[in-house]
């Protein structure tokens, strides 16, 4: 009988000519149709399915896109959410990162025939939003742009850091850690809470490669503080190395104990180093600003080509720079009132379903290691905290957050074209 069963399973070829399987070829690869087609094949033989249904639950088990990532709707509030890739790009990014895809002049200057400097598009927007800084270069992350400065600028010396300083920048990276990888000694002073201008004075030496100012966006230490500001560590003599970290270029009126490009560069920082997928809300990019002699040492030095940007990552960041608002600036700066609104409709429309729904105040959060104390006031619609598993697991997958025994989904980050989607979505998993 096990015998006959078998030879009923269609071959694979065969299956294979389903027009259905034919067609998404073309999306998702042969050897991705091809695998599915297999593992059904096999439930067929351990009689999970029937022979018969062989094509039908290969057609159901396909992926819906050649990529393991899936969209997620993000209704945690947290705006730079690190675990769901941070800033979302805006539609201009999108657009010019889907245009960079195939052929472009990234390093050729179409108008003469000739080599041209890469980038050179987004460098000049990057110049543009900061204009007082004396140069500018991109590297492929936040890290990589400090990593760069250290190993161009004081591999076998010293970096001057306060112990007030010295982060962990998540998952278990450390900074200590990544400017020891560089072959510079970092020379600690002061202490966790207090770190003076004599003590950074006393550290000051022949082999000073640079003094490092880093914001410790991550978490904040109050009571009997002390820290040196930028423009006091710049008359010690080394250049300064500011890492912000958020990507600020200017400061922000709601979020103003964050530090930004342009003033960092006004207090004396000889260069500053920040990433381009949170505050900024582009790719994910290290970016350099500064004097534009240690710039240029950066840009020659053999590591920047280890470091650099593909065409995928300047097309979004040049389009993030000269475009629309992205919408990280959007979630932040949203009126409650919208929010209130927004989430009075959604959970409304929930009851009308039989779903259990509430409107409750809501505070979201910058997240992506910026402003930690800096609360942004809004709504959410807290529905049963089972749908949790069933949200997450649907397509799309919709990520709130668990409080007080009750799911919140917080629109904050929702496009408000997508409240409908977020309502279909619970009430799919209300049923289930």
């Amino acid at each position: 009988m096990a015998d006959d069963v078998r030879r009923r399973i269609p071959r694979t070829d065969a299956v294979l000519a389903d027009p259905r399987l034919r067609h998404a070829t073309a999306t998702l690869g042969t050897a991705t149709v091809k695998r599915i087609v297999t593992a059904t094949q096999d439930r067929a033989r351990r009689g999970d399915i029937a022979a018969e249904d062989v094509a039908d639950a290969a057609v159901a088990a396909l992926p819906r896109r050649a990529s393991g990532l899936r969209p997620v709707v993000n209704a945690t509030g947290v705006v730079l959410h690190t675990n769901l890739g941070r800033a979302p790009l805006s539609a201009a990014a999108v657009d010019a990162l889907v245009a960079a895809a195939g052929y472009v002049d990234v390093e050729y200057d179409l108008a003469t025939g000739a080599r041209a400097r890469r980038g050179r598009t987004a460098l000049d927007a990057l110049r543009a939003a900061v204009p007082s800084a004396g140069d500018v270069h991109v590297v492929n992350n936040g890290a990589a742009a400090l990593l760069l400065a250290a190993t161009a600028l004081a591999q076998g010396r010293e970096i001057v850091v306060s112990r007030g300083e010295m982060v962990e920048i998540g998952d278990g990276f450390r900074l200590p850690d990544l400017v020891a990888s560089t072959g510079a000694r970092l020379v600690e002073v002061g202490t966790t809470n207090r770190t003076t201008y004599d003590d950074y004075r006393r550290a000051i030496g022949a082999d000073t490669g640079f003094v490092l100012k880093v914001h410790p966006s991550n978490f904040v230490v109050r009571g009997f503080t002390g820290a040196v500001p930028i423009a006091e560590l710049a008359t010690l003599g080394p250049p300064v190395v500011a890492d912000i970290g958020s990507g600020l270029l200017q400061r922000h009126p709601l979020l103003p104990d964050e530090p930004d490009v342009t003033s960092a560069l006004a207090a004396g920082a000889a260069l500053v180093t920040a990433s381009g997928d949170k505050l900024l809300g582009g790719p994910q990019a290290g970016l350099v600003f500064g004097d534009a002699q240690l710039v240029g040492r950066l840009r020659r030095h053999p590591t920047a080509r280890a470091v650099r940007v593909d065409k995928l990552t300047l097309a979004a960041l040049e389009a993030t720079l000269t475009g629309p608002r992205p919408p990280v600036a959007d979630s932040i700066a949203i009126d409650p009132s919208t929010l209130r609104s927004r989430a009075d409709a959604l959970a409304r429309a929930l009851r009308e379903s039989g779903v259990d729904a509430e409107v409750v105040p809501s505070d979201g959060c910058v997240g992506g290691g910026g402003a930690p104390e800096v609360a942004l006031p809004g709504w959410a619609v807290a529905v049963d905290p089972s749908l949790v598993d069933r949200l997450r697991r649907g397509d799309p997958a919709i990520v709130g957050r668990v409080e007080r025994d009750r799911l919140l989904l917080d629109l904050r980050c929702v496009p408000a074209a997508d409240d409908g989607v977020v309502v279909e979505a619970v009430r799919a998993a209300a049923c289930t």
